[in-house]
């Protein structure tokens, strides 16, 4: 048997389907399609996207079969080499489509873990520092705690502190110094 014999036959049909025979395409397609779907599936490696890129293939044929030489390569070279460029376009494109959604999902993620709402690490930790605070200024003395407390929470300056407790300035800055070394020293042992 003549190995020429089939690439003459396809030869032909391709020289038809250059002049836009329709039944040269649909003959090229019956005796190429199976060899041809093979390739596209090793491909792809799906069986949707292989069918896919198979028509992509024959399209291509159907407009280019004027620009094929069969001095240059077989027949099923050329058409092999049309799917696997289908192919490998084809998973370019569903590559760059999966990109750009997975860069909106990195945009949404990262605006959602940057935030400036606590994480519930940060919250566990500040729940338990305000519990050890609370434990320590119970172990002030009451005026003590309640000039702490002041200072701190209402932001008041020691002479403010003076002048809406009656006390003398010099008592208030023992209080708050001794109170601060005393919670110091307490929220260290909860560290």
């Amino acid at each position: 048997m003549n190995t020429d014999a089939p690439d003459a036959e396809l030869i032909a049909l391709l020289d038809r389907v250059a002049r836009h025979d329709a039944a040269a395409l649909k003959a090229l397609y019956e005796r190429c399609s199976s060899k041809l779907f093979g390739l596209a599936l090793r491909v792809v490696r799906q069986r949707e996207w292989a069918e896919d890129v198979l028509q992509e293939a024959f399209l291509t044929i159907w407009r280019g079969a004027g620009d094929y030489r069969a001095s240059l390569s077989p027949p099923m070279a050329w058409m092999g080499l049309i799917v696997r460029s289908r192919g490998l376009d084809f998973l370019r494109r569903r590559s760059a489509e999966r990109s750009h959604l997975t860069q909106e999902l990195d945009e949404s993620m990262a605006d959602t873990l940057a935030g400036d709402a606590p994480s519930p690490m940060d919250t566990a930790q500040a729940s338990e520092q305000a519990w050890a605070l609370h434990q320590c200024l119970g172990q002030l003395e009451n005026r003590q705690r309640e000039v702490v407390s002041l200072a701190y929470i209402r932001d008041l300056s020691h002479r403010e502190l003076a002048e809406q407790l009656k006390l003398p300035l010099g008592t208030v800055k023992t209080w708050i110094r001794r109170g601060l070394e005393q919670l110091r020293l307490c929220m260290a042992r909860f560290a």
